[in-house]
Parts: C-alpha cells; structure tokens; sequence
C-alpha cells in the first residue's frame, strides 16, 4: 500500500504556507503572548477564509466535510509557522463534540473560537478569554465561555485559564483529534527549526569556514532529518486510522523528533539562539510546551503498549 497527499492536499498545504508566509504569525504571536490579539485575529480570519475552522464540520453545517488527513496538512503548516490561538480546540475538537452542533456554523466560519478543558490531559482552557465556547469533553457540554484565572505557561503565546473542575476525559474521538494535531503542529515546528538551522549553518563561518562544511554539524543535521521523515508517516497514518494507539505514537514520535530539532537548532545558532528577538526562541518554548500538552510521554507510551 502506498500512501501519499492528493494533488488537491498539495495545493492546499502550498496555499496555507503562501498566505503565512506574507501574514506575519510570528508578529501576531509576539503580540498574542503580549495579550494584543488583533494582530493574530486577522491571520486568523485569513485562515478561516482558507477553510481551517471549517475542515471537520461537514457540509450540511457550512464546512467542507474534510477528513482528517487534511486537518493534519493544515496543522504541520499551523506549527511550521507558530501562528497563534486555539485551532486545535476550534478545528480539530470541537467539531467531534456533538453537543457542539449549534456552534459548528459560526466556529466553521471563522465567528466564534473554541477552548476545551478534557482533565487531566486538559487542565487548563487555552485562550479562554477569546474564546466564545468551552467544550468540557469531562462533562459532555457545550457552554459560553468565561475567562477564568490567567496561568503563566512555559509557552507565553499559549495563554492558559483556570476555569473550575471537570470529571476526567482520556479518551474519544474528539480528544484524539487534539492529539493528532497536536503531533502535526510538531512536525511542523521541527521542520522550521531544521530549515532554519540548516540556513544558518549555510552563513555562519567559525575559524575561516561555514559551519555546514564541519561534518560534526551534518551529522546533527541529518539525524533531525531523519527523525522527522520517520515522524512524517506516522502523524499521516494516525490521521487514516485515528485509532487511540497510533495517535499516540504520532505524538511521541513528533515530540521526540521536534524536541531533538530544537535542541540541534539551538546548538548550531550558538548564543544568538537564545535571545528574545530571535524567532528560534518562539519555537523552542512552543515545542517545549505541546509536547506536555493533550497528554504527556508516558501517557501515551502507556497507550500504545495497551493491547
């Protein structure tokens, strides 16, 4: 059997990272962690002209009745360019909630945002206070959503809100919808940290060479490279299957691999790497942050040995 995207797929991939790459994500998001929003809000509205929100909702409510292969090629684009904001809760679950149902038109067009609490995976609501509904995947509703308390996250675009308790939700097919994009937004992120890295590597010269000629800096290179090809059909094939165990190892293999192309990407920038004006730094802590968010290692290592 071979697997490969559709010719449509493609086009739609190239679409999104051709209106990112001239929308700013990474101002939007400097700004979104500032608590500035409407900077993200245009790309966001940008995104929902391009179908994003609308993906999973099928037609008869005003989405595309898309599968969940083409939400996974939205959000490697999503994490390849940091935008920010709750897409996965928007795009990816609360279209699998049908207690959700009279909110999929507006959240498909792009007029409402969703946050989802699912404890203890999903503790903490993210974006809450723009967000116009919160799923609670514990509780089986649907509700307007309220602010809730502000908790500082490792990640300062992801904006997370205490809203009260929830009885415990691990599992449905709307919670791993979050963890397949999740996944995919990670082998998005690692593959900007290895384009950047590599073009870095391409203009900084160390004792009268580029780094890039020294072989120690290839090898570190074509290792992240292989992690993430060997990432790529996993995220892909959790989408056809979307059973529990191979969402869960897409996302411990999409962290692993994201989480080694941070480290390497990071080494080969040297102390550039770490300052605050760097757009490196916006990926370090966003990958830092969704590989413990939506459930951590061992919860899904755990998954994937349970027959």
């Amino acid at each position: 059997m071979r697997f490969a995207l559709s010719a449509e797929q493609q086009d739609f991939a190239a679409s999104l990272h051709d209106f990112l790459t001239g929308a700013d994500p990474v101002g939007a998001a400097r700004a979104w962690a500032q608590g500035r929003h409407e900077p993200g809000f245009k790309v966001l509205r940008g995104l929902a002209e391009l179908g994003v929100p609308a993906l999973l909702i099928d037609e008869g409510h005003g989405g595309l009745g898309a599968s969940p292969v083409d939400l996974v090629v939205a959000f490697e684009a999503l994490g390849y360019h940091a935008v920010p904001g709750p897409l996965v809760e928007t795009a990816a679950v609360a279209p699998a909630v049908e207690v959700a149902g009279s909110w999929w038109p507006a959240l498909a067009a792009g007029e409402v945002f969703a946050t989802v609490l699912a404890p203890p995976h999903v503790p903490l609501a993210l974006d809450a206070d723009i967000a116009g509904l919160v799923v609670d995947l514990g509780a089986g509703t649907a509700t307007p959503a309220g602010h809730g308390e502000f908790v500082q996250s490792v990640d300062p675009v992801r904006r997370l809100f205490r809203l009260g308790t929830s009885a415990p939700a691990t599992g449905g097919r709307a919670f791993d919808l979050g963890v397949l994009a999740v996944a995919a937004q990670l082998l998005g992120a690692g593959q900007w940290l290895l384009a950047e890295a590599v073009a870095y590597a391409k203009q900084r010269s160390q004792y009268g060479r580029l780094i890039g000629e020294y072989q120690a800096v290839k090898h570190l290179l074509a290792d992240v490279a292989t992690h993430l090809e060997l990432a790529r059909p996993l995220v892909h094939g959790a989408a056809v299957t979307l059973s529990p165990r191979d969402v869960s190892a897409a996302k411990v293999k999409a962290g692993g691999a994201a989480y080694l192309a941070a480290r390497t990407a990071l080494q080969v920038h040297g102390a550039i790497g770490y300052t605050a004006e760097h757009d490196l730094g916006l990926r370090l802590t966003k990958v830092r942050a969704l590989i413990g968010a939506w459930g951590d290692g061992g919860f899904h290592r755990e998954r994937v040995l349970t027959p």
